[in-house]
């Protein structure tokens, strides 16, 4: 600590210091609250909402509130929240980031500024990490809410639209990050406004901020159709790196995750497929298969990446240890590993809708947070979000023992100390739980435990619907729990009775994490509160993280002190190069989330033109004068591309400009060459447009005024939603591209702005055109309807997370060889189905 915080205290604690006489004045009104009858402390709500009408704002009243919400939560729940916790609820309702220590009752810090800013009406977010804490916080802390007259909602998997949109429609609203991204996206792909189930973003809560913000950010939500790629190649490509001897056809590189072909393959592709040069361009699709079978087979792990359930490839979180159930890795990657495994692969899939959790939550028009561990991502909250963070004080004393790092020459040494360690505690009725950084670790541990007759239970993926029974049990005297980094979510661990007088809960590591914030977390799920407990981690220089990433140097230590299997060694040298080596990887990951968000947020300024344009088709804007000006620009550009120059035959470009038209807005023969070839192209452009808008009048006049309005917001949606979906994935495959641009000192995501802007200003005119053209084309026979484009098959979350299939609804859906519903008289997959 430098001279200055000795003086003054760090920023957090300056922070935590002003806030106190707020605070004070909390407690202050706790006498006046009690004496409050329950109708009076409820109607107090009433009151609230009726002075923020007058003028008052949130801070004005948030001292009462507080109160208020205080006494309610002790007759309700019987907690009183702590002056610390008070603290922390301020510090969310401003807008930042509150770390607080694990077991300091974030969910019920939570409560106080959800329960200010609902007053406002316009809704609070409350994002938890997953489906069974935002059921379960809903509902315990939706009791508070209700006895002071507030609506609680819970946004889970699963639920219909009708119930999602009631869900929003509450004053709070608990859910997890994907699910909030995704309702976003499919808001912003129906077709009538009733159809939407969200509101506006006001003001989100997220918990666990590190995880949501900073872990999870990496990867985009992606919602996706069915493609239409065949999946037969996947298995011969599977076949032919099996084929494959490693280090002598291929290399990995683990820092990367990639495995790359060396010139044997390379060689050996060339032979096997029967192509003439591997790396040429044209073979583009082929090395696709090729790399995402290499990387499944490779760097992919079963029972550490994936398990292999009821026939199915099932993701499991790398971050919290749980099954992503229904959601699949995208590009291929997925079916390489059904491949691999020998299990049906499902069809690709074509993206429909993306956005980054970044772009998501910076929507919100207040965004706050809590965790145990975010000081260390502080640069990265300030930087991308404008968060700060606020470390809390702990309402008591931490009395846990931190021992350091106990480190192996090898993993079996390590194993075998880890076992003596829990025997060793068990013999003593203290409870222990094992952290274990994958499944197939977790079951090992398990193995080596039963040999030795320990009785334990195992926390995983496989077994996570047994997690709150698991759980419930793991602090009871003589229990020994493995568990994989699920635990570190969320979940309490409370003490049985007679455990504080063995020493408490003892956690043990069984590796350090890539990320400092896990091994955090870990340690916080004992001494929760002020108890006693205790944190140890066992490392082996065979670890993932020692072997990649720890430098020779520590080598050289171990090799100089000729250690022996069974020994260990606690060295402060090694501690400080294994975080060396942790903020190697934190910084690696902060590049790769700001690399993404660099491509994302040129994607974000197209999205909102785009999302802005059918928002204003829904709410059932009249385009009348939109759809003139663009009838102006196709004629005027038209004339501009064909009549260009010194002419050589200006009767041969005019023929054409006509011939061209006829086919977007004009009848076959409505002007002749003769008409307009003495004239110049402003005079030309003024007789073309003032036709077109005799015609189009005439067109209103047959379908009626009403009629012709939603006639073009039908066609309007139905091309931008088209053009839109194509210009997704021609964007995915610019940026594939990008990556070559740095070998010719190009800035890759410089390079991607620009030709990714030409690309979207190519995709408006293309809308314009499009929708003109569809408009001069339509039919009265049939009635217009308005129709998706796509039917949604699934929602993923990132390059290398999740898709959810579901079955495609075939019903309504249009044939290729079916008459157009737009109306143009021409065949489905000449008209509208040609980019479907």
């Amino acid at each position: 600590m430098g001279f200055i915080e000795k003086l003054f205290g760090t920023y957090s604690e300056r922070e935590v210091k002003r806030l106190g006489s707020v605070v004070d004045k909390i407690q202050s009104l706790d006498e006046s609250m009690q004496k409050l009858s329950d109708d009076e402390l409820r109607n107090k709500t009433t009151e609230f909402k009726d002075r923020l009408s007058k003028g008052e704002t949130l801070d004005d009243i948030l001292p009462e509130a507080f109160a208020v919400c205080r006494e309610a939560s002790w007759r309700v729940l019987g907690i009183k929240h702590f002056r610390v916790q008070l603290i922390g609820g301020m510090v969310v309702h401003q807008g930042r980031i509150a770390e607080m220590r694990t077991g300091e009752g974030k969910t019920f810090v939570a409560s106080l500024p959800a329960y200010l800013n609902a007053l406002a009406g316009k809704g609070v977010h409350v994002i938890t990490v997953n489906d069974y804490l935002a059921k379960t916080q809903s509902e315990l802390v939706g009791k508070l809410y209700g006895f002071l007259g507030l609506t609680t909602g819970c946004i889970i998997h699963g639920l219909t639209p009708a119930q999602r949109r009631e869900a929003y429609n509450c004053d709070i609203t608990y859910g997890t990050n994907n699910e909030f991204g995704f309702d976003y996206l499919r808001d912003n792909m129906v077709i009538y406004k009733e159809e939407r189930v969200q509101r506006e973003l006001n003001f989100a809560i997220v918990d666990e901020v590190d995880s949501i913000l900073i872990d999870e950010s990496r990867t985009p939500l992606i919602i996706s159709g069915m493609g239409d790629k065949s999946t037969k190649f996947y298995n011969v490509a599977d076949n032919f790196v099996k084929s494959l001897i490693a280090d002598q056809d291929f290399n990995i590189d683990e820092k990367a995750s990639a495995v790359l072909l060396t010139d044997s393959g390379m060689e050996k592709a060339e032979k096997y497929f029967g192509i003439e040069n591997y790396a040429e361009a044209e073979h583009l699709e082929l090395q696709h298969y090729v790399t995402q079978a290499l990387k499944a087979n490779y760097t992919m792990r079963l029972d550490k990446d994936y398990i292999v359930k009821d026939n199915q490839v099932v993701i499991i979180d790398e971050f919290t240890g749980r099954l992503m159930e229904g959601r699949r890795y995208s590009d291929g990657l997925h079916q390489a590993i059904e491949a691999k495994e020998g299990v049906k692969i499902q069809r690709e899939s074509k993206t429909l809708a993306t956005i980054t959790f970044q772009n998501y939550f910076r929507m919100y028009n207040k965004l706050s947070g809590m965790t145990g561990t975010a000081l260390t991502e502080e640069n990265e909250f300030r930087e991308i979000y404008g968060l700060d963070v606020i470390v809390i004080p702990t309402n008591k004393p931490i009395a846990r023992i931190d021992r350091h790092d106990m480190i192996y020459k090898n993993a079996k040494g390590k194993y075998n100390a880890i076992v003596e360690e829990v025997i060793e505690a068990h013999s003593k009725n203290q409870p222990v739980l094992v952290g274990t950084a994958s499944v197939d670790k977790s079951e090992y541990i398990s193995s080596l435990l039963k040999k030795r007759g320990i009785k334990h239970q195992v926390l995983n993926a496989k077994y996570h619907e047994q997690e709150a029974e698991i759980i419930s049990h793991a602090g009871e005297l003589g229990m020994v729990t493995i568990a994989t980094n699920m635990a570190g979510r969320g979940t309490d661990i409370k003490l049985g009775e007679g455990v504080l007088e063995v020493g408490g809960l003892k956690v043990i590591g069984t590796e350090r994490h890539e990320s400092r914030r896990i091994d955090n977390q870990l340690r916080g799920r004992a001494g929760r509160q002020g108890d006693v407990g205790e944190s140890v981690f066992y490392i082996s220089l065979e670890d993932d993280l020692m072997r990649i990433f720890g430098s020779e140097k520590i080598q050289g230590v171990i090799d100089k002190l000729g250690l022996q299997e069974d020994e260990a060694i606690e060295s402060k040298m090694v501690t400080k190069a294994i975080e060396n080596a942790q903020k190697k990887v934190e910084g690696n990951n902060f590049d790769i989330r700001k690399n993404l968000l660099g491509y994302d947020d040129v994607m974000n300024l197209q999205r909102e033109v785009i999302y802005k344009q059918r928002a204003e088709v829904l709410d059932g804007k009249n385009l009348k004068e939109q759809i003139e000006g663009m009838i102006e620009e196709v004629i005027t550009s038209s004339v501009n591309s064909h009549l260009v120059g010194e002419h050589i035959d200006i009767e041969e470009d005019i023929k054409e400009l006509l011939k061209y038209l006829e086919d977007i807005c004009f009848p076959h023969g409505t002007f002749t060459v003769d008409e307009l070839a003495d004239l110049s192209n402003e005079e030309i452009i003024s007789i073309l447009v003032e036709k077109a808008r005799s015609i189009y009048s005439e067109r209103e006049e047959e379908f009626g005024q009403e009629q012709m309005r939603e006639i073009e917001r039908v066609i309007l949606l139905r091309v931008v939603d088209q053009k839109w979906m194509a210009h997704i994935d021609n964007m995915d495959h610019l940026k594939q591209g990008m990556g070559l641009r740095a070998y010719k000192q190009q800035d890759p995501i410089q390079a991607y702005q620009m030709e990714g802007s030409a690309m979207f200003d190519e995709m408006i005119q293309g809308i314009k055109m499009e929708t003109v053209k569809l408009l001069y084309h339509v039919r009265a026979e049939r009635p217009v309807e308005r129709e998706k484009v796509a039917e949604e098959t699934g929602a993923s979350h990132g390059n290398d997370k999740s898709v959810k299939n579901e079955p495609v609804k075939s019903e309504n859906r249009v044939g290729r060889n079916d008459m157009c519903p737009c109306g143009s008289g021409k065949k489905y997959k000449n008209c509208c189905g040609r980019e479907a």
